[in-house]
This record gives structure tokens, C-alpha cells and sequence, in this order.
């Protein structure tokens, strides 16, 4: 997750919301990411998408049956359901994300006996951190709404 967090950072640095994602197989980190929706005006580049493309073009498979994806936030349907696709393994992530989570918060996909993959799941893993990086992130933006509607 440690990784994952830091793909975050980059991402808040970058003026992206900080989420960041990595693809494990083997104990070897294969695929990161981070969110890059601004730079490239493309609603699907989330950063667990990113990394799944970047793990599946490192194996050069579509097929991610031995990958573990770690997200430092509860991960959209989007992403569950690309995750599904992919024959992940093992989805591990941080904080929960009330208004769009597909893992706990608002459904429950990746345990849905109607689909044809389950999921395991292992989440609030450096929850407190992942949590801090977004909340930090928001409050920037917050500040210069402030600051830039004073000066108006």
C-alpha cells in the first residue's frame, strides 16, 4: 500500500484527485498508477483502470488470475467491475469512499453471487494515510476557492 500512497501523492501533486493503485503478482509490484482524468480528459483514467492496463500489457494478458490490485480508495463500479473482468485475485485498499464505492460503501459487487467471478476483498489497509492524502487534497482545493473568490 505503501506504493499505492505514493502514486497518490504524485497524483496531488499533479492536481489530480490522489488516488493511486499498484498491481502485485509474485510479491513484485508489476503495474502502478495514479489518477490522470485531468491531464488526459478521459473519464476512464482512474488509477486502478491505469494499472490494470499497464499489468495486463506487462503480461501481455487480459488475464489477471495471480494479481493483487492495492487502492488507496474504495474502488468505483468501474473499476470493481474491470477488476472482475481482469480475474483478479485480490483487491487490498484504504479508505472507504461513501459516495462512490462499489466494494462496501454504496454496493457490494465484488461478493455478487449473480456475477461470474468473486473477489476477495481486505480493506482499511492504512486507512488513517489514505484517508489524509484526500482530505489534505480537498482542503488545498477549498483554500484556493477561498483565496481566488477574495481577490474576485
Amino acid at each position: 500500500m505503501g506504493f499505492a500512497l505514493g502514486e497518490a501523492r504524485r497524483g496531488a501533486e499533479e492536481e489530480e484527485i490522489p488516488v493511486g493503485a499498484v498491481v502485485v503478482r509474485d510479491g513484485q509490484v508489476i503495474a502502478q498508477a495514479h489518477n490522470r482524468r485531468e491531464e488526459t480528459q478521459i473519464p476512464t483514467a482512474h488509477a486502478e483502470i491505469l494499472a490494470l492496463e499497464a499489468a495486463a500489457a506487462h503480461l501481455k494478458s487480459w488475464r489477471l488470475e495471480e494479481c493483487v490490485l492495492y487502492a488507496t480508495l474504495e474502488p468505483c463500479l468501474m473499476c470493481v467491475g474491470a477488476m472482475l473482468q481482469a480475474r483478479v485475485s485480490r483487491l487490498v485498499f484504504g479508505c472507504l469512499d461513501p459516495k462512490g464505492g462499489a466494494v462496501e460503501s454504496l454496493y457490494q459487487l465484488c461478493d455478487d453471487p449473480r456475477l461470474n467471478h468473486s473477489l476477495p476483498v481486505t480493506g482499511g489497509v492504512l486507512e488513517q494515510e489514505c484517508s489524509a492524502v484526500l482530505s489534505g487534497f480537498f482542503a488545498g482545493l477549498r483554500g484556493k476557492k477561498r483565496r481566488s473568490s477574495e481577490f474576485a
